[in-house]
């Protein structure tokens, strides 16, 4: 199988959901549609939890000592949420997301409440399907030629998710597709061309802080909280570099 397949494969799971979600979402009532989301929201902060729990593991814990970790994770935040906030990302994401809309009226509306659901579906559904450990761990071994394991399964919750996801927010979501490909086949390609990229410590510091970030995903999801996630995007590039300067330390 060619490398990059599991990224081919993620795209089209995600955009014959989307397709599937919309043609649903008319037939449902905004009452269901935000119990779907609300939903959405609870098992993403489920898969937030376990991937966040990768703070403990023991490789992880041996590599830098025992108080380093939960520390770790913090300072790539901190870190992280400045470079990001600076960058503009979640406004850049937003501009993206609107950029697309623009180009498809006709499919999505020009009103205003239609082009806020493209955006707020292209965003939300981007930082969903590409922050997390299935999309950086997956598309590696891809690269390296391990198999798409991973992102075969990441495909099937991805699709089953953007149904869901596009029942409430419509088209934008199916947009997110482009996100896909351009993050996973860019580390796909990073695999391929670097071999084996980082040690296990260095890719449990990037889970666990790939898990609180989707924490923020979720009380978006839930509408607690419009917490900028995109802004906080650096933070997985800071965290191994964190592992890297400890291990080094010690």
């Amino acid at each position: 199988m060619f490398r990059g397949a599991g990224t081919a494969l993620n795209v089209l799971t995600v955009l014959v959901g989307s397709g599937l979600g919309v043609l649903l979402g008319h037939r449902l009532p905004q009452r269901t549609r935000d119990v779907v989301t609300d939903g959405l929201g609870l098992v993403t902060l489920l898969v937030a939890a376990i991937s966040a729990a990768a703070v403990l593991d023991p490789d992880l814990v041996d590599a830098v000592g025992s108080s380093a970790p939960v520390l770790i994770v913090l300072g790539a935040v901190l870190v992280g949420g400045i470079l990001g906030s600076l960058l503009r990302i979640e406004e850049r994401l937003e501009g993206i997301g609107e950029a697309i809309r623009a180009r498809l009226p006709a499919a999505v509306g020009s009103d205003g409440e239609a082009r806020r659901r493209f955006v707020e579906g292209f965003v939300t559904a981007s930082l969903v399907f590409c922050v997390g450990p299935l999309t950086i761990l997956g598309a590696l071994d891809d690269g390296l030629g391990r198999g798409i394991d991973k992102l075969a399964l990441k495909a099937t919750l991805d699709g089953f998710a953007a149904v869901a996801f596009a029942a409430s927010l419509g088209w934008g979501v199916a947009a997110s597709a482009l996100a896909i490909a351009t993050v996973q086949g860019s580390l796909t390609l990073l695999g391929f061309a670097l071999g084996g990229l980082l040690p296990e410590p260095h890719l449990l510091a990037l889970t666990a802080t790939g898990g609180l970030l989707l924490v923020g995903v979720s009380l978006r999801l839930l509408r607690l909280r419009a917490v900028p996630v995109g802004d906080l995007l650096p933070a997985l590039l800071i965290a191994p570099l964190l592992v890297e300067v400890i291990v080094r330390a010690r």
